[in-house]
């Protein structure tokens, strides 16, 4: 998995898989789901991420990734 956030824009890309969108769906407000021609989630965009998501949360951030 891959993280980018964009302080500019206060938007931050999650990518899951490697690939090519071929579709997108808002969940919610900001929130955005990008799915390959399969169907599988391969990202999620965030917008407005400094609203959603507490002071510090990066730095608290812990994730428990496999490869």
């Amino acid at each position: 998995m891959k993280i980018r956030y964009d302080k500019d824009a206060d938007a931050m890309y999650l990518k899951f898989g490697e690939g090519d969108y071929v579709e997108s769906k808002e969940i919610e407000e900001g929130v955005v789901i990008d799915f390959d021609e399969n169907g599988k989630i391969i990202g999620m965009e965030v917008l407005d991420v400094s609203e959603k998501m507490s002071e510090g949360a990066f730095t608290d951030m812990n994730l428990g990734v496999s490869f």
